[in-house]
């Protein structure tokens, strides 16, 4: 395996970089017979967006998050953001690759695709065994998406919603019977609370200490507990809320900015504006207008 050493940071790939799915949301891709991944060969790096590859034959290895991992035939590999991921020893492939961003899932009406176990993987696994009417579910689910993803129109999105919706719901099950959950610790179950507060009190609360008090702990050890739990700062699973719902209102509502802001709780809707670009890099009317062109 290869060990990347601490004066070299990992890089983290965004699905524009990628040299063969590339897109902006989501894309896909067929390989048959393909050499893939030479570009990042023996490169520890991490991608900012979701992969679901279905391998129908090939061989080869590649390791994630320190497992290592020999492909095998009619399997579901699945990749999530921030995974580490090493790709070696490439061979032809015979599959089919989907990539799409957390960006795609925050547009959909579907608010549950987010949640569904393949997407959140809290046993952090990789790899789906199929059965022969798995597969032949995949496969048909997979050839649909494939066909709606060569069309263009404003029902494209939609469409390939309703698809992706199918197959990570049904993929979800799988995961469910493969990956069995262990009972959560404390400290699990607390970071799931916290998620749980945000999701209800969004729009009102936006300090780390409010939800603190919901829960009746001290602002110092909720941060802590739920930084070590999910990596992330506690005000940053709040802001990432917040930005969610704001793009679904930006996508789906004719609703101004304005108008956006007081919904999501902003007393001064120019701090909502400024808020919205430090976490996107663009406003929230240059993000209207560039992903209403993308699916027109």
């Amino acid at each position: 395996m290869i060990v990347r050493t601490h004066n070299q940071p990992v890089p983290t790939y965004t699905l524009e970089q990628d040299p063969v799915l590339g897109g902006t949301l989501f894309s896909m891709a067929r390989f048959e017979g393909t050499l893939t991944h030479q570009s990042d060969l023996l490169t520890p790096h991490r991608k900012n967006y979701y992969l679901l590859v279905f391998v129908q034959r090939g061989n080869g290895r590649h390791w994630v998050d320190m497992t290592p991992y020999v492909t095998k035939a009619n399997t579901v590999y699945f990749f999530g953001p921030n995974q580490l991921v090493v790709k070696e020893d490439p061979k032809p492939f015979w599959s089919t690759g989907i990539a799409f961003t957390t960006e795609f899932l925050a547009l959909q009406e579907n608010v549950a695709l987010s949640k569904l176990p393949l997407i959140q993987n809290p046993q952090n696994g990789h790899e789906l065994l199929l059965t022969e009417a798995d597969v032949a579910f995949v496969n048909d689910t997979l050839e649909k998406l494939y066909a709606e993803y060569q069309q263009h129109g404003e029902w494209q999105q939609r469409m390939l919603a309703a698809y992706l919706t199918v197959l990570i719901t049904y993929l979800s099950r799988l995961y469910t019977e493969q990956f069995k959950s262990d009972e959560p610790s404390a400290d699990k179950l607390l970071v799931k609370k916290y998620q749980a507060k945000i999701d209800e009190c969004f729009r009102d609360l936006h300090e780390v200490g409010e939800y603190a008090s919901l829960l009746n702990l001290s602002a110092g050890h909720l941060s802590e507990v739920v930084k070590a739990q999910s990596g992330k700062p506690a005000i940053t699973h709040i802001h990432e809320r917040l930005v969610l719902e704001a793009r679904r209102l930006l996508f789906h509502t004719q609703h101004s900015a304005k108008e956006i802001a007081f919904d999501l709780g902003f007393s001064d809707p120019s701090y909502f504006t400024r808020f919205f670009k430090r976490e996107t890099g663009v406003t929230p009317a240059d993000y209207r207008t560039t992903i209403r062109e993308m699916y027109h």
